[in-house]
């Protein structure tokens, strides 16, 4: 006779992660609590956090983009920094 696997609904899931995001109790404890293993769990909680972002209007991919894009405009801002900063020290006269 073969076990029958469980379906979870995705506020189960919700639920869970959140729970063990709060720190409340121990992974292990909540996992025995709630009858899954802490492999599900960790599952649950990658997938939950990937994707996050698109909750708030956006999508994974747009995240992503948007945090290299960032990176890149500090790249550009401190070449800028030092670019201006050469350029005034060559406009200043030189004692000669």
């Amino acid at each position: 006779m073969s076990k029958k696997r469980r379906q979870f609904t995705a506020e189960f899931k919700l639920e869970v992660v959140l729970e063990g995001l709060r720190n409340e109790k121990s992974v292990a404890q909540l996992c025995r609590e709630r009858e899954i293993t802490d492999k599900l769990y960790y599952k649950w909680r990658e997938q939950f956090l990937e994707q996050a972002p698109t909750i708030f209007g956006g999508t994974v991919k747009q995240a992503r983009e948007s945090a290299e894009q960032a990176g890149q405009i500090a790249d550009l801002e401190r070449i800028v920094g030092r670019l201006t900063l050469e350029n005034e020290i060559l406009k200043k006269p030189r004692a000669c």
